[in-house]
């Protein structure tokens, strides 16, 4: 088995870019989940519910890596 722990943040980075990479290279191949489609339509009801809001992904990962709401 293949150990990464030596391998640093970007390398394994690197590693996951280039694993997504192959396996999305033939979507069709590859279905979703049924709970995936059930969360998205749950997300769609609250937003045109209006109990859901949309923010700016850039906004949304600052204030992730600040640790608030």
């Amino acid at each position: 088995m293949l150990s990464i722990a030596h391998l640093t943040r970007p390398e394994k980075l690197q590693m996951m870019e280039a694993l997504w990479s192959d396996l999305s290279r033939d979507e069709k191949s590859f279905s979703s989940p049924d709970w995936h489609t059930t969360a998205l339509q749950q997300a769609e009801r609250a937003m045109t519910q209006g109990r859901a809001t949309l923010h700016d992904w850039n906004e949304a990962k600052e204030s992730l890596r600040k640790g608030s709401t």
